[in-house]
């Protein structure tokens, strides 16, 4: 299937499954993918196997200034964000910058429109930085990927570039002290000869072990709504889904479901 990238550092607003009206931020180049995962399902495409030495991260200033212009228009049309949402590119956390423009996107925020929600979509590879730990103590929506609680599942799904332990992850996840969100794509189908399918009971039972550990204040169940890298992946029906969720709502946690 096709894919996309997102050709601006302030994109949107979008209407979001899960967020609501969503004013985006990517903190990635504008023509290249960067992430630590190369998820399977991701809309933005694969990572591309060569580094495109040209691409340039946008700077703190350029995000700082691009966004009050935004929201200024955004003011003077009468429609304001439910929440600005990091997202875009791959990964946000990898900007090395990605603390200091928390701490401005909270101080625009606070001035342009301030009853919106702050969002990173984020897959939880840089949590051992502490920088990128306290910037998300900052937000209303810290929101963190966690595909399955098998790890061989995982790297099949996300294919991480690097050797992930996820018993550090769940470590760094338990941190937050409930102050965030876990995501979770579920998803169907064959890719390169291996059967996927991460509704099963063996890779259901230990993820809610894990959520267990967490305790996360929420947890967000979706599936597959836009095209992805492999015409061969499936959505997980709505029904199907909501038998996950009534097993999380058992385990005590809030939960939304997205179809």
């Amino acid at each position: 299937m096709s894919t996309f990238l997102f050709d601006k550092i302030i994109f949107g607003p979008v209407n979001s499954r899960r967020l609501g009206v969503s004013l985006g931020i990517n903190l990635l180049p504008t023509d290249r993918k960067i992430c630590s995962f190369n998820c399977i399902y991701c809309e933005c495409g694969l990572n591309p196997s060569q580094n495109n030495s040209k691409s340039k991260l946008p700077t703190r200033n350029e995000v700082a200034v691009k966004l009050k212009l935004k929201l200024k228009e955004m003011q003077s049309e009468g429609v304001l964000p439910d929440v600005i949402t990091f997202a875009g590119n791959g990964e946000p956390t990898l900007h090395p910058e990605f603390a200091g423009i928390i701490d401005d996107t909270v101080t625009i925020r606070n001035e342009h429109c301030p009853k919106a929600r702050i969002a990173v979509l984020s897959n939880a590879s840089r949590l051992h930085k502490e920088d990128v730990f306290s910037a998300l103590l900052k937000i209303d929506d810290n929101i963190q990927k966690l595909d399955s609680g098998l790890i061989e599942t995982i790297q099949t799904l996300d294919r991480p570039n690097y050797p992930m332990k996820l018993n550090d992850v769940v470590t760094q996840l338990k941190r937050f002290n409930g102050q965030v969100i876990i995501q979770t794509m579920f998803i169907k189908g064959d890719i390169e000869g291996t059967h996927i399918d991460n509704t099963t009971e063996e890779n259901i039972a230990p993820w809610l072990e894990l959520l267990k550990i967490i305790k996360p204040g929420q947890v967000m169940i979706y599936t597959i709504e836009r095209d992805t890298p492999f015409d061969s992946l499936h959505k997980v029906s709505l029904e199907e889904l909501q038998t996950i969720a009534t097993r999380v709502r058992a385990a005590g946690f809030d939960v939304a479901v997205s179809g």
